[in-house]
Parts: structure tokens; C-alpha cells; sequence
């Protein structure tokens, strides 16, 4: 009877094992951090509108005039406005995809990481 007490015991250790092993199977430093030419999960970043980028519409927080109302009429006022896309002309990536370039550029120099897709 104390082999099977025994086997029980070893079988329960066992499964255990696998269990943690399973659990613990992915490369952490990769997990943890993403890969500099990875952008970042729009879930990574501040959705409060109190950091510098706006994760919504793709430029720094400070230039959004689709967030801060108050930017619209110099932005309008220097000929800067796309009226079709309500939205400066210099940020209208649906009119020019290429104006994006700026603002990754941007991004990446002060994190060293491509930006989160603009959720808008």
C-alpha cells in the first residue's frame, strides 16, 4: 500500500510541474517589453488626455484640434483646415496617409517605439 501512496504522490508532483512549466513557457523580457519596431497596444498608453499623445486621432495631445476645440480657429486662421474631414489639413491622414510620417517620427524620437494605431 505504500507504493501506491507513493505513485500518487509522484503523479501529483508530476502534474504539477507540467502545470507551472506550461504556465511559464513564454519568453518574459519579450512579453513584458514589445520589440522597438512593434507599436504600442492602444490598452499600453494614457487614454486620460493628460499625456502627451493622443492615442485617438494619432498626433501630440498639445496639437490635437479634434480634442482641444480651443486649437481649431488658428489652425483655420493659418489655412491649416480640411473641411471635408473636420480636422487640420496637416493632420487630415485620410486625405494625405503620408502627413502621418510626421507625427511617427515624432513619436518615436521620444520613445523609441512606434505609436499605437489612432483609434479614430
Amino acid at each position: 500500500m505504500s507504493w501506491m501512496m507513493n505513485a500518487r504522490g509522484l503523479s501529483l508532483v508530476l502534474l504539477a510541474t507540467a502545470g507551472i512549466g506550461l504556465a511559464g513557457c513564454s519568453n518574459s523580457e519579450s512579453a513584458l517589453e514589445p520589440a522597438e519596431s512593434q507599436s504600442v497596444a492602444a490598452t499600453d498608453v494614457d487614454h486620460s488626455h493628460g499625456g502627451w499623445w493622443c492615442v485617438e486621432h494619432g498626433v501630440p495631445e498639445g496639437e490635437c484640434a479634434r480634442c482641444d476645440k480651443s486649437l481649431v480657429a488658428k489652425f483655420k486662421e493659418d489655412g491649416d483646415w480640411c473641411d471635408e474631414h473636420n480636422r487640420p489639413e496637416s493632420q487630415c491622414f485620410i486625405c494625405g496617409p503620408k502627413r502621418a510620417d510626421k507625427f511617427i517620427a515624432q513619436y518615436e524620437a521620444k520613445t523609441g517605439r512606434k505609436p499605437p494605431e489612432p483609434t479614430e
